[in-house]
């Protein structure tokens, strides 16, 4: 079997958007105070997706939602000639080849992103050849269905908060995320703010519900040790990258309080990084996402890794590359799920351009051991709604030229 075609494209939502509120939720741009919504930069209406097609007939299917622009143009230019009539088998040897011909620039952030894509989109392959989903390749089945924690909750007037955390109880979760909405220039009254969120959804769902929060990198060491004990009598499961991704030195003095668990990882990448985080002592629950990290070839190291560490992992967003790694691995307890709503900061976009995500029922998903590869489609006819670019040609909803 030889890889015949890659064909990226570039879908960007051009149909109506939520606009967040004030304090939607913390983020690095915070500490600048900046006069403008400083979520903007964090906002992203565009995705990629990435088919290789080969002679056999198979057709894989990857995706990356980090600056897809940047991301196509990486695969286009140095990627697709590296993969041209290569065996997808290899994809090990395919891995470490794109690596190492991009390490000078592509070692994290978007050069890995585009590895990523092109990474998921051979393992689908690979499963469709051998007639088996991807978690049957990567080990099997572990649990019977995925436990999955409802990953919303943005800051919001208080009762509107509290409505949304009750719904999600009332369908079943038995864990679910907030995002904090205030940082270090805030001082005082936006710890305040923030303490107001948490109790909110607490006295909505009580304790025997697990809730985690997350502060988006949008806080500093210091500010996060004085929020900490603050927080602590609300039980949370974890405190979601208190500090940027490359204070490794911040997440370790922060987990090394015992107080509260301390997550991270959704912007780190392939083994190297999260070995760093690991002989650190900076986490306790690991959080890479295989459309980030180097796709499902690092995604499953990482696991063996992090398993190595007795730290768990819990994949960054929903999505079936996330769900079928979570499925074939003990270390990994539950997923995350993002609930199907308005495009809103894009995070929710996927829901409209692939068909065969699953949805929970009762707080759990499950994966078909009938279906081969990953298990999706592209909503061809759902792409109208995009402006499309294709190899540099751009056309609105979804034509080509």
């Amino acid at each position: 079997m030889k890889i015949t075609e890659v064909r990226t494209r570039v879908v960007e939502w051009r149909g109506p958007t939520v606009p967040p509120q004030p304090h939607f939720c913390a983020n690095p741009m915070d500490l600048l105070a900046l006069p403008d919504d400083s979520m903007a930069s964090f906002r992203f209406h565009g995705w990629l997706i990435v088919e290789i097609f080969t002679d056999a007939g198979h057709a894989g299917i990857g995706n990356a939602a980090l600056a897809p622009r940047v991301a196509q143009d990486i695969i286009d230019v140095y990627l697709k000639p590296i993969l041209m009539g290569r065996d997808p088998w290899d994809v090990e040897a395919l891995w470490q080849h794109m690596y190492r011909n991009t390490m000078a620039f592509g070692r994290k952030g978007i050069g890995m992103a585009a590895i990523s894509a092109v990474d998921i989109a051979l393992w689908d392959i690979l499963g469709k050849a051998a007639g088996q989903p991807v978690f049957k390749l990567l080990g099997g089945r572990t649990k019977q269905k995925i436990p999955v924690y409802a990953s919303r909750l943005y800051s919001q007037p208080l009762d509107q908060l509290a409505a949304e955390a009750g719904a999600y109880k009332r369908q079943g979760y038995r864990a679910m995320k907030l995002r904090f909405g205030w940082g270090p220039v805030d001082g005082a009254a936006g710890m305040e703010r923030n303490l107001e969120l948490v109790r909110t959804v607490r006295e909505a769902i009580g304790y025997e519900t697990d809730l985690m929060a997350d502060a988006y990198m949008g806080w500093t060491l210091e500010y996060a040790r004085r929020m900490i004990p603050l927080l602590e009598p609300y039980r949370l499961r974890w405190l979601e990258e208190p500090v940027i991704p490359d204070d490794i030195a911040g997440y370790a003095a922060l987990k090394a309080l015992g107080r509260i668990p301390i997550a991270g990882g959704e912007h780190e990448f392939t083994s190297y990084g999260f070995r760093d985080l690991l002989e650190a002592r900076a986490v306790d629950v690991i959080q890479f996402d295989t459309n980030r990290v180097g796709g499902i070839t690092q995604a499953r190291k990482v696991a063996a890794l992090a398993e190595s560490f007795s730290v768990p992992v819990v994949p960054h967003a929903g999505q079936m590359h996330n769900f079928h790694v979570v499925m074939a691995s003990y270390n990994s307890p539950m997923a995350e799920f993002f609930p199907v709503v308005d495009v809103e900061i894009g995070n929710e976009l996927f829901w409209y351009i692939f068909e065969g995500e699953p949805t929970p029922q009762d707080g759990f998903i499950d994966l078909r051991d009938d279906l081969p590869g990953l298990g999706v489609t592209i909503r061809e006819g759902a792409l109208t709604n995009f402006d499309v670019i294709e190899a540099g040609k751009e056309t609105a909803g979804g034509g080509r030229k």
